[in-house]
């Protein structure tokens, strides 16, 4: 919890400059929640990003096309195929692929690789010109014979059951909640701005004061204010869950569902609030509103999390609740 927390603090002022600080990614948390013991001895200290998305796969995980078939002549596995949306991608020491041993298996075959950033056979095809955070770089990758040694496959599949393609999706029970601390901060941080906008204009939020007899811009900003609240306490709670090692996939799917959508829409909500202030470039409002929309999307849109949630409530499995 007391991670969440720090990162709603650093998340501020960029949430671009967090994603640039090494060894917190995402392929981080995979390799801390899934790796055995030689390998976190190996891989710990490094900074590894994440490749699950691919052109035609997004956010379903389970129907990536990437391949690794092993050689064994070799004792390698060779991966083939292409990662988009990359975050720090260029920069990081590691690379953790989801590929599939058989496609025709289904999810049960779906892996996840370590490959080293400076391996030959992974080509940083592009760079992507984003409309926000853009101080993290974001990359592609076309993996064209790319050789790992056979211990590089993430975990032991032999003996643990976390290295299977369940295992690894739970890595974003203890992430989701630190996405939706981002989006909190970035929200925080455009409430106070526009607090301070609307008393140099001469209009006050009284807390205490019924919405009704204000000011219809402050009691707009107060509304703002408690669906943020709603929003950090939620992802408070999913990560106390996870520090305490007690299941929390719904809870960590619902704060990020609700700190992406709520945090998005009080960005935008208090650039309109502020006028043409909010619109120009002079006020930090425009670009925070540019950078919280991601928070929305990557690590499972907003429709991803609403399923899992349904799912989740329902009891379907993932083939009956599509």
């Amino acid at each position: 919890m007391a991670t969440v927390l720090s990162i709603e603090e650093m998340c501020w002022g960029d949430v671009g400059l967090l994603l640039t600080m090494p060894r917190q990614g995402l392929g981080n948390s995979a390799i801390a929640s899934v790796a055995t013991e030689e390998q976190l001895k190996k891989y710990g200290g490094k900074w590894a990003a994440m490749a699950i998305t691919e052109p035609e796969s997004g956010s379903d995980s389970a129907s990536i096309r990437t391949t690794a078939v092993l050689d064994e002549k070799t004792g390698e596995y060779v991966l083939n195929g292409e990662k988009i949306y990359v975050t720090s991608g260029e920069r990081a020491d590691l690379v953790v692929v989801w590929a599939s041993l058989d496609r025709d298996i289904g999810r049960a075959a779906i892996k996840s690789f370590i490959v080293e950033r400076s391996n030959p056979g992974m080509k940083l095809d592009r760079l992507e010109h984003k409309l926000g955070i853009r101080a993290s770089d974001t990359a592609a990758f076309r993996l064209e014979d790319c050789r790992v040694p056979k211990d590089a496959l993430l975990g032991n599949p032999e003996i643990d059951t976390k290295a299977g393609f369940g295992g690894v999706m739970k890595t974003f029970d203890n992430t989701r909640p630190l996405v939706a601390a981002m989006a909190i901060g970035v929200g925080r941080a455009c409430l106070d701005e526009t607090r301070k906008l609307l008393k140099k204009a001469g209009v006050e939020v009284d807390h205490v004061a019924p919405a009704y007899t204000q000011h219809a811009a402050a009691a707009r900003l107060q509304q703002m204010e408690a669906d943020w609240e709603a929003a950090r306490l939620m992802a408070l709670h999913a990560a106390w869950m996870a520090d305490n090692k007690q299941p929390n996939s719904v809870q960590a799917s619902m704060s990020k569902a609700k700190a992406g959508r709520v945090c998005t829409e009080i960005a935008l909500g208090c650039v309109e609030l502020a006028g043409t202030l909010g619109y120009g470039e002079v006020e930090l409002l425009e670009k925070w509103s540019r950078d919280v929309k991601i928070l929305d999307i990557f690590e499972g849109t907003q429709q991803i999390q609403l399923l899992i949630i349904a799912r989740q409530l329902l009891g379907k499995s993932s083939a009956e609740l599509k």
